[in-house]
């Protein structure tokens, strides 16, 4: 089952196909064919095989032709892998197969591992058992992707400072790396600003956000308040028109959707059907800090 951490990462690289193309290249030492623009494509890896193959992603490195649709140069599965999976060890080849006889282009495997040790288990090659045939995947883990402390660097390239948090959250540079991040975040649109917000926050395990959270700087905490503030307002403007009760728990379930916070039916409706403006006012100020729906009702008063 995919996590929330997982489908953050994968989230990434959808956002930003061309981000795999500086990893392979700036971090792996893989050169690309030259190309025009990158785009995903579908994951879907079915075609050969019985079985349902499912890629995190699918990105596809396309030159444009006179006349002709743009052709695939070459094509990278990226996958996301935080613990140790022997089925990859047979899947993974298959997918590169089916993408390759789909495309007709040559095709790479591309894994992000923010473990190192998760990282070096699955950098091992794959013997294929033909004679010569050896997968060896492309490994981006701790040692591959780079420590981005400062603010410049990480507004040149935002989302691969996004994966240096992801990264190398558990180290002594993590708070640095965090707040070199939340510094370029200022610089873009506030929605784009606070959905990157919630992808970082999203793809930690709590225990270390919250470590992390503990040694942001002022300036850093300050954004994600003012960021959950705005989703306050807009879940109360939305609501409005069915009533305060209705609009305050629009803001509630606004905010914590916001930062990817689940919240099981029965407790959605349980503040559905809450009417006390002044339980209601506090959940309002928690939603912008809990971690989770649970802890979210323990702040009646």
């Amino acid at each position: 089952m995919l996590t929330i951490e997982h489908e953050a990462v994968i989230r990434l690289f959808q956002e930003r196909p061309d981000l795999a193309a500086g990893l392979l290249a700036r971090s792996l030492d893989v050169q690309l064919p030259e190309f025009d623009y990158a785009a995903v494509e579908s994951a879907d890896l079915t075609e050969v095989t019985p079985a349902s193959r499912q890629a995190d992603s699918v990105i596809v490195f396309r030159r444009k032709r006179p006349g002709a649709d743009p052709e695939p140069v070459v094509a990278v599965i990226v996958e996301v892998q935080r613990g140790r999976d022997p089925g990859k060890l047979w899947s993974w080849p298959m997918y590169l197969v089916s993408l390759r006889t789909r495309l007709e282009c040559p095709v790479m495997l591309l894994v992000i591992c923010p473990e190192a040790a998760v990282a070096r288990w699955c950098s091992r090659p794959i013997d294929l058992g033909h004679p010569g045939l050896v997968l060896t995947p492309l490994v981006a883990g701790p040692d591959e992707v780079p420590v981005i402390t400062d603010p410049g660097q990480a507004a040149d390239d935002i989302e691969l400072a996004m994966l240096s948090v992801i990264h190398h959250a558990t180290t002594p540079q993590g708070p640095d790396i965090l707040n070199a991040l939340f510094a370029a975040l200022h610089n873009l649109d506030r929605d784009q600003g606070g959905m990157y917000a919630d992808m970082v926050r999203a793809a930690l395990p709590r225990e270390i956000w919250d470590h992390l959270e503990r040694h942001m700087k002022t300036e850093s905490y300050e954004y994600l308040s003012d960021w959950a503030r705005e989703n306050i307002a807009k879940g109360l403007a939305e609501g409005q028109a069915k009533g305060i009760a209705e609009g305050k728990t629009d803001a509630i379930l606004t905010v914590l959707a916001a930062r990817g916070i689940e919240v099981p039916d029965e407790l959605n409706d349980k503040i559905r059907k809450c009417r006390d403006l002044d339980r209601l006012d506090a959940w309002i100020r928690a939603a912008a800090t809990v971690q989770s729906a649970d802890a979210l009702l323990n702040n009646d008063l």
